[in-house]
């Protein structure tokens, strides 16, 4: 596992005079040189995010609205926006707190010794994502339901992807000489199909298998 060489916290969204908007902390980790930032907030508001987090993996984002949100958060709807001022601020937090938390599991995998080949660290990382329960599962979702609903939370689920893609492309030019070597945006294409095949099946009988034969073991 990566050892975090450096935390420095700065103001990450300054709530606007009036809007009662949530106020927190991001955190800058430093990876052998990239940064990656987390989110601090306060449990109660946590509570929220996470509970909206799974409502909107199970019901989508048009579908979990704001009074099941407070509801199975046990918070009054005035408490609700005072934290988060709209859903729409809301599905941006929830975006960000999973995308910087599967940032570091990704960073964790690249830099990690426990796979000792760049195509091993490349066949976890598909394993990563590739899950119901994944963190990717929210991104994946936002790409087809939040474009036109909020552009700007559809935007962090694309700037994610971009982000990953630079990640799998140094690993796909790392790999050895003689190796399979993919183009990048072909795995991260395999990522997608195979999400979409766990998703439809509810299953992951196929993934391993399906990722064996794309790397020709």
């Amino acid at each position: 596992m990566p050892s975090t060489v450096l935390r420095l916290c700065c103001a990450f969204f300054s709530p606007q005079k009036g809007t009662g908007f949530l106020s927190h902390l991001e955190t800058t980790r430093i990876y052998n040189g990239k940064t990656m930032p987390t989110l601090e907030i306060s449990s109660k508001k946590l509570q929220v995010v996470q509970t909206a987090i799974q409502l909107f993996t199970t019901y989508g984002f048009h579908n979990a609205g704001v009074d099941l949100i407070i509801k199975k958060s046990k918070i009054q709807k005035a408490t609700f926006y005072n934290y988060f001022h709209s859903k729409e601020r809301l599905v941006e937090m929830c975006l960000i707190f999973q995308k910087n938390r599967l940032k570091e599991e990704v960073l964790a995998i690249v830099y990690s010794h426990r796979y000792p080949t760049a195509a091993d660290k490349l066949k976890e990382i598909v394993r990563l994502h590739v899950d119901v329960n994944s963190l990717y599962h929210l991104l994946f979702k936002a790409i087809f339901e939040l474009k036109l609903l909020y552009p700007r939370a559809y935007h962090m689920a694309v700037e994610y992807r971009k982000w990953l893609l630079r990640e799998l492309f140094d690993l796909v030019f790392s790999l050895e000489s003689n190796a399979f070597k993919p183009d990048a945006n072909m795995v991260l294409n395999l990522i997608d199909g195979l999400m979409l095949q766990v998703l439809s099946s509810n299953s992951l009988d196929e993934r391993d298998v399906v990722l064996e034969r794309f790397w020709g073991n």
